[in-house]
């Protein structure tokens, strides 16, 4: 498909990046194939996530056309854009339109992003998953490609002010071994294990991120952080 607006999107992304002197360490990008379908199975932090998850496809020369709600496609301005980069639009009352579209995607060979999560984590840890990413993987019969993202809420996320013009902030992007569920599989189990890649990603980003200030509140409580609870944020959504 021609790709008349997705490139000039990067380049604006990265040199507003370098503008910002943002610190981005991706790491595991190697685990994304450079020909055919894969899914990308991130956890959601933040409203930019989809910017950094697909900076990891950039060294494989791929392009992740992510799946995001309708109302982002209904926007004046992101809905062009999103519409340029042939992203997936998701409508939650009709989901099986946009299954149907990720799997007509994948088999055509697009690296397809999914925040299997559904909706931003206010606890920044990974909240329960449904099994959608893995019967796509499976329907495709393409690898599911676990990752985590931190730093991006330290931008802009669910509850807080967005400042998008922080300087220095680090961003860790973390991939890993790819999972390759096959037809006859539990579905659940896998969900589960995908889970589980998930959280030990995000649990190594966060321990090895550069910055660790107690009771700040883009932490999570379990690193003595001052975000809420996972328990808490279930009440607060």
């Amino acid at each position: 498909m021609a790709e008349i607006v997705y490139p000039p999107v990067i380049a604006l992304a990265k040199t507003l990046f370098r503008a910002l002197d943002l610190k981005i360490h991706v790491e595991g990008a190697e685990w994304i194939p450079r020909t055919g379908g894969a899914v990308l199975a991130s956890n959601h932090i933040s409203y930019l996530d989809f910017i950094f998850a697909g900076l990891a496809a950039l060294p494989a020369e791929r392009l992740v056309r992510f799946m995001a709600k309708k109302d982002v496609f209904d926007h004046r301005i992101s809905g062009p854009l999103m519409r340029g980069m042939h992203h997936i639009p998701v409508d939650r009352a009709a989901g099986a339109a946009a299954f149907g579209a990720s799997l007509k995607a994948l088999k055509s060979g697009e690296v397809v992003g999914v925040f299997a999560e559904a909706t931003i984590s206010r606890s920044f840890t990974v909240k329960e998953i449904k099994n959608g990413a893995v019967r796509m993987a499976v329907g495709a019969k393409v690898p599911l490609i676990p990752m985590a993202l931190w730093g991006t809420q330290r931008l802009w996320t669910k509850g807080r002010p967005r400042r998008l013009l922080q300087r220095h902030v680090p961003i860790t992007v973390l991939v890993g071994e790819p999972l390759e569920p096959k037809r006859g599989d539990d579905y659940d189990a896998v969900t589960a294990e995908l889970r589980g890649r998930m959280t030990e990603l995000l649990d190594r980003a966060q321990r090895t991120y550069p910055e660790i200030p107690p009771g700040a509140w883009w932490q999570p409580s379990h690193l003595g952080g001052g975000a809420p609870t996972p328990e808490e944020a279930a009440k607060l959504d």
